[in-house]
């Protein structure tokens, strides 16, 4: 089967209810501007990709050609794209900001979760966390916003430098526990702030 991302899917969806409306097959510039695109080339870009994956096929020099060759119905579930935020230490904490990178797209189903507007990606870096199965190479999928659980994996500043490790709550001081006996606990000196609690892990192509 065929998966699409969310803009994929939005463009054929356009497409096809258009050709159900017994309306013309929108242009490039109508896609782009039914979508807000800055250019027609993202539109084409799109549509390069939906022919790619076979849903969509057109006519070589003819003018609003294009088809629907596979309906959304026996499409898979939609790809979601999850914004990758960088890298973070799972081993010594490190000074590190974490800037935009793109987005790691992944099926809803195979991620088991379904994502919410605070979800972000991270690419793990280090082996303290190889106790939870967490390698690096990896990228975890957390949110930003709930409290963390005693026993959750979360993505923390400590005394300002950033890490991945399981947080512990112990008589009502909590600290940070790493997965491998290589690495000490983590107790704050001065501050702990929890950037995202773990949802999902994305394991590491092996290409």
């Amino acid at each position: 089967m065929t998966s699409l991302t969310k803009a994929q899917r939005r463009v054929l969806e356009f497409i096809q209810s258009e050709a159900r409306a017994g309306n013309l097959v929108p242009t490039h510039q109508e896609i782009a501007e039914q979508f807000g695109f800055k250019s027609k080339r993202a539109a084409a870009c799109h549509l390069a990709a939906l022919k790619k994956k076979g849903v969509l096929a057109s006519e070589p020099g003819k003018a609003r050609s294009l088809r629907v060759t596979s309906p959304l119905a026996k499409l898979r579930n939609p790809i979601v794209d999850i914004p990758l935020f960088g890298s973070i230490p799972a081993g010594l904490p490190q000074d590190r900001e974490q800037d935009a990178e793109g987005c790691v797209s992944v099926d809803v189903e195979s991620l088991g979760y379904k994502p919410t507007r605070n979800a972000f990606a991270l690419r793990v870096t280090g082996d303290s966390m190889i106790g939870r199965h967490i390698l690096a190479g990896d990228f975890v999928v957390l949110e930003h916003g709930p409290e963390p659980r005693n026993g959750q994996v979360v993505a923390a500043l400590i005394d300002g430098a950033s890490t991945l490790k399981t947080f512990v709550l112990k008589s009502g001081k909590a600290y940070l526990k790493a997965e491998n006996p290589k690495y000490p606990n983590l107790i704050p000196a001065h501050e702990l702030m929890i950037q995202g609690v773990f949802k999902a892990l994305i394991r590491r192509s092996k290409d």
